[in-house]
């Protein structure tokens, strides 16, 4: 049997089986909610073998939706449409799949649990005492203290893990810049911080992605132009290299933002897992936060491919240890 993970996102759809196969494909869904049932339903056909569906997803806090409840169940819907009759479950930070109809009816259960579900798994590869999980994705970071193979987390939801700082909102691509350094500049949506890690050279340029705050391409020249304006200037005033360094303030800022809510999750953890598109971010947290710590790498230990769609990989995993719903 054929088991397909979905996470399904507010800026991405990801898939994933059990047998190493992933794909993570942009979808906008603030932009266009009514569309999310027709891309699930293309996304679930490129795995014509998928007898049942796993899903989790943190889309709901999209502000196209009126409350999260709204949002999970349009989640549910599009994925039950997209099933086309296949069995779907849904993963719960109670630790467990539940059914459609029960995630309706513990909509908070269910809500952004995709973190849950990538720290169950992610367990396996520290499976005594403690240890500390930093997942940094596009838009956000997840620290996860895990205690002998299990999340340890204070908090539950986005709204409670941000007070814990076990959720902190920033990621390496679409995170406002003034949104990390703050101070005497321009708090417009110039610049994210993929400007600044493509300038840095920590991500690479795409000159087909125009995902970003001004509409043009993310290639180097047009990253040095958007982060030159969030400091009130253009490239006429400002030197390639003062750009440059700008960029570096805001990585430093970053990895000192990751490293202090690290501190805060963890005192001591015996084994530090990363993953995720930033998972050079979070490895410079921990080895600020940490020295000397061992680090497991997911995107080492699963490839590049299965870590980037991590949480969807996770959702298979669980599942072959939990049959039944």
């Amino acid at each position: 049997m054929t088991v397909l993970g979905l996470d399904i996102g507010g800026a991405n759809l990801k898939a994933a089986t059990s047998d190493n196969r992933a794909i993570s494909v942009p979808f906008a869904l603030w932009k266009q909610p009514d569309q999310l049932p027709a891309a699930l339903t293309e996304l679930v056909a490129r795995f014509p073998d998928a007898n049942e569906l796993a899903i989790t997803m943190t889309g709901e806090l999209c502000d196209c939706y009126e409350t999260k409840r709204q949002g999970v169940n349009a989640i549910l819907d599009a994925a039950a449409f997209s099933a086309k009759g296949r069995p779907v479950r849904v993963w719960s930070t109670a630790g467990k799949f539940v059914g459609i109809s029960e995630a309706r009816q513990n909509h908070l259960g269910v809500a952004a649990a995709n973190w849950h579900a990538l720290a169950t798994f992610a367990g396996r590869f520290a499976p005594h005492r403690g240890a500390l999980l930093i997942d940094i994705g596009s838009t956000s970071t997840d620290v996860i203290p895990l205690r002998d193979g299990v999340p340890a987390a204070r908090g539950l939801t986005d709204r409670d893990r941000l007070q814990s700082r076990e959720l902190v909102y920033l990621g390496v691509r679409r995170t406002p810049v003034f949104a990390i350094v703050p101070d005497r500049v321009c708090a417009e949506l110039f610049a994210t911080t993929q400007d600044a890690f493509v300038i840095l050279g920590l991500l690479p340029e795409d000159a087909a992605d125009c995902e970003t705050a001004n509409g043009q391409s993310l290639t180097h020249g047009h990253c040095l132009t958007r982060l030159a304006r969030v400091k009130g200037a253009d490239r006429e005033e400002l030197s390639e290299a003062a750009i440059v360094a700008f960029a570096g303030e805001v990585h430093m800022r970053m990895v000192q933002l990751v490293a202090e809510a690290a501190k805060y999750a963890c005192t001591d953890p015996e084994t530090a897992i990363v993953s995720g598109a930033g998972e050079f971010l979070a490895r410079q947290a921990i080895a600020a936060s940490f020295p000397g710590a061992p680090i497991v790498s997911l995107n080492e230990a699963l490839g590049p491919e299965i870590s980037a769609c991590a949480p969807a990989f996770a959702l298979t995993q669980i599942w072959a240890l939990q049959p039944g719903v």
